[in-house]
């Protein structure tokens, strides 16, 4: 005979409270704990657990203290490395402006990277072991030095961010573009934390004993969850626009050639850019003392040029006071391998290695040369010579006298930026396009005759490049080289850039992120619905399980001997504290005696 349904029943009755035994009991992990506690407090041999009462407190006033401050450093180092991160597109300006103050060459741009991610990683383990510790009921001891350590963290964090927005505030505006790329992702990244940190929350809501507490604790994380659902409301990206509205590639220009395979502004560097295809080759133009013009972006030669071996008490004396023949004994290219600006000198090979320590200071007449030979476009900075300088009222005239006269390229080939002399310089050529270097009103520009608008990266705006457009005035905006700010100016309609990195951005061939409205509102319901449901679904099981615990404990509680014990909550079944004297004056508190492996809370007998 098969069972009967009575027989049925009380299996499945038995099987139920099995499972429900187990969901109540708590496990312990002594060596995992006694191994965070180690690590946190670095009391590896003399440790023993000291539990925090349910409801209690998790540590004393200095040690919380030290919590808060871990949180409040963890914060900020993580807005600096972010801000760092976001700011490799002008590493190599930041180098070269330290270069400028300080005389000698040091990559401090990726010194500051390894020194923030190695700071964020030791502030990010620490609170990850106290997270760790509360979890087993434990009470913190952070080590001194650690504490020492987070001090000097968050000192750095406040010290290089201070110091950064007084000599370089611009990188804020390319930290804000960032977001307009990361902020979805960032969105589902803080979702998903904010839901994962509410198992624990949840689990030490319901076993605190002040309502104050309780309702701060429930009332700051609620806020803060809250605010995170509804951050996409204040979000804006180009790149979340309809189907068949992205406009083409930006077309790229070779920013004095190609910076990161050859030695900038020299010929085998425009060369390089060449091969890579770009539309055009931007470069800066000097004129030396006998009327010359070359090619130099700084007002000296020290940085570019082994100025210092030839003529080493002319080292500060500007490039323009040199004669021609005096510029043609230099070597422009040595530094390139010596320095290795970009991390790249590495990837050459052995020819062009060669070739690009032998390179000489780049005539413009050669430059305009190799433009009109390969059919490239050709923008430049002109500085105006210092006082002293022969040519210091008539640069412009020579410089178009080299365009008409010297080489071979075509006048429509040239986008002329020089403010200076504009309306005379377009009488005598009116093919020359004009291209301005700040924003004005479409009015004006056309007034001007303004073909084309070069403006710096963080001026990027879809609206007014639209606005642009819709007035044939093209837009090109400088020095983009990292794919996410190309992709960015890409959804936002740039005609062009101007970049370090041809050879990176010429291989990209959709923005890094792009979808449409539908799906990233998708994204961002689907994101919070979820988080919501887990987020219920924690506390749900937080407050079932402790209704279960009490109901299973009652009141129970013997003394016996000096010796109690109480049932614990969640974190702990049963909580015993013997009440064993402390061994010496300073040491630390009684602490509770090793318990069983496993406790469980037993069904009470029907």
């Amino acid at each position: 005979m098969g069972p009967t349904p009575v027989t049925l029943s009380r299996l499945r009755l038995g099987r139920l409270r099995v499972v429900r035994r187990r969901l109540l009991q708590r496990y312990e992990h002594q060596p995992l704990v006694s191994c965070l506690a180690g690590l946190y407090g670095c009391q590896w041999r003399r440790y023993q657990r000291t539990r925090a009462p349910p409801g209690g407190s998790c540590c004393n006033k200095v040690e919380c203290a030290s919590v808060a401050l871990l949180v409040v450093t963890f914060g900020l180092t993580l807005v600096f490395l972010y801000f760092w991160s976001e700011a490799q597109n002008d590493y190599n300006d930041f180098d070269w402006f330290n270069f400028g103050n300080t005389g000698f060459w040091f990559p401090w741009s990726v010194v500051l990277l390894v020194i923030a991610v190695v700071l964020f990683a030791y502030i990010s383990s620490l609170l990850m072991l106290a997270v760790c510790l509360l979890s087993e009921g434990q009470r913190l001891y952070l080590h001194w030095a650690h504490k020492i350590g987070v001090l000097v963290t968050l000192t750095f964090a406040i010290v290089a961010t201070a110091v950064l927005s007084d000599l370089w505030s611009g990188e804020w505006s390319t930290l804000l573009l960032s977001f307009q790329v990361t902020a979805p992702y960032l969105h589902v990244g803080g979702v998903l934390m904010m839901t994962a940190l509410s198992w624990p929350i949840a689990l030490h809501f319901f076993r605190m004993t002040g309502r104050v507490r309780r309702a701060a604790v429930l009332g700051l994380f609620l806020t803060l969850l809250l605010a995170l659902y509804l951050v996409p409301l204040g979000m804006y990206s180009p790149c979340i626009k309809e189907k068949g509205t992205l406009g083409p590639a930006p077309t790229l220009i070779g920013h004095r050639g190609a910076p990161m395979l050859a030695p900038e502004n020299t010929q085998m560097s425009f060369e390089k850019a060449v091969e890579l295809g770009v539309l055009g080759l931007e470069t800066d133009v000097t004129i030396s003392y006998e009327g010359v013009p070359f090619l130099m972006h700084d007002r000296t030669l020290r940085r570019t040029t082994n100025v210092w071996e030839v003529f080493p008490n002319r080292t500060e004396e500007p490039a323009a006071m040199f004669s021609w023949s005096e510029l043609e004994q230099l070597n422009a290219g040595a530094w390139f391998l010596s320095r290795d600006p970009f991390g790249t000198a590495s990837s050459l090979n052995t020819a062009d290695r060669t070739r690009a320590k032998n390179q000489s200071v780049c005539t413009l007449r050669a430059f305009l040369d190799l433009a009109a030979q390969h059919g490239r476009l050709v923008i430049f900075d002109l500085y105006r010579p210092p006082r002293g300088h022969p040519y210091r009222d008539t640069w412009i005239s020579r410089t178009l006298e080299v365009i008409h006269n010297e080489s071979s390229i075509r006048s429509n080939q040239v986008l002329w930026l020089a403010p200076e002399l504009r309306e005379q310089v377009q009488e005598l050529d009116p093919e020359l396009q004009q291209i301005s270097g700040s924003r004005a009103s479409v009015e004006e520009l056309q007034k001007k005759e303004i073909t084309r608008l070069n403006l710096h990266y963080s001026s990027m705006s879809q609206e007014q490049i639209s606005n642009y457009a819709a007035a044939n005035i093209s837009t090109n905006l400088y020095v983009v080289s990292q794919p996410w700010l190309y992709s960015l100016a890409w959804c936002a309609g740039a005609h062009s850039v101007t970049t370090n990195a041809p050879q990176v951005l010429r291989d990209l061939l959709h923005p890094l992120f792009l979808m449409t409205h539908e799906k990233y509102r998708l994204m961002w319901l689907l994101t919070d619905v979820v988080s919501t449901v887990l987020i219920f679904v924690f506390f749900s099981f937080h407050w079932w399980r402790e209704r279960g615990l009490a109901f299973c404990t009652g009141s129970r509680q013997t003394q016996e001997n000096g010796l109690y014990s109480k049932f614990r909550t969640e974190m702990s079944d049963v909580w015993s504290v013997s009440s064993v004297h402390a061994h010496a004056e300073g040491r630390s508190p009684p602490v509770t005696p090793n318990l069983s492996v496993i406790s469980e809370v037993q069904e009470p007998s029907l």
